[in-house]
């Protein structure tokens, strides 16, 4: 059965961002307001406790973040998902964080995501049709498409916010051709032992980088590699 936004649903989302608020996770009031707006339980498989504090599978070896990761990555980005801004999503799965940027960001911005299953691609769209985004995906400032991640999605480049969503060996540089200066690319890196890595770009094209927190990803890979699950 189809995971359809119910009173009761909406509730409980938003007393799982008051939960995370209450946690210390994130103070931010646009991120509270994003992730109300955006209900969770339209967004994991149906009959998953959509909001426990917790990974879930989505299939395809593949994972939707914990709430509190997700918050926490907004709030490293907010000031990089102002109205009129580019937003990238890498990994977007259930389309869940893209949805929360192209609300961020406004009609007037851009948030693109990519995932490499295309499966996943098919089922994220549905999900953002029965959202707060799916006026945003009709307008066309919210998009998601088929593609490897590795190689960012350089037709609405540069990019405000890069958001990957699995770990990579080391960043990949399309990312950082990318990412637009001034603006900041949250990632996870590293293979048994990953940290959370905020990648800022000066003015001057250099980057600035530094550990947030270590995390634990899917890795950033192919698309066969994925479906194989190595």
């Amino acid at each position: 059965m189809e995971q359809v936004s119910s009173g009761n649903g909406i509730d409980r989302n938003k007393a799982m961002v008051e939960q995370l608020q209450r946690y210390g996770i994130f103070n931010s009031k646009k991120v509270a307001e994003a992730m109300e707006k955006v209900d969770r339980g339209l967004f994991v498989p149906a009959g998953t406790p959509a909001y426990v504090d917790s990974p879930m599978a989505i299939g395809y070896n593949v994972t939707i973040s914990a709430p509190h990761m997700h918050a926490m990555c907004l709030q490293l980005l907010e000031k990089n998902l102002q109205p009129g801004m580019h937003a990238l999503d890498i990994g977007s799965g259930t389309g869940y964080l893209t949805a929360c940027f192209a609300l961020m960001v406004g009609p007037e911005g851009r948030a693109v995501g990519v995932e490499h299953i295309p499966e996943l691609v098919t089922s994220s769209i549905k999900n953002i049709e029965k959202s707060e985004a799916a006026s945003l995906l009709k307008q066309g400032s919210l998009s998601i498409n088929v593609g490897d991640g590795r190689q960012g999605w350089p037709e609405f480049a540069a990019y405000d916010a890069i958001h990957v969503g699995a770990a990579a060996r080391e960043i990949p540089q399309p990312l950082i051709d990318q990412l637009k200066p001034g603006g900041r690319m949250v990632i996870p890196v590293g293979n048994v032992f990953q940290d959370l890595k905020v990648v800022d770009k000066n003015l001057d094209g250099s980057l600035s980088i530094r550990n947030e927190t270590s995390v634990r990803y899917v890795p950033l890979t192919s698309r066969d590699a994925q479906l194989r699950g190595t």
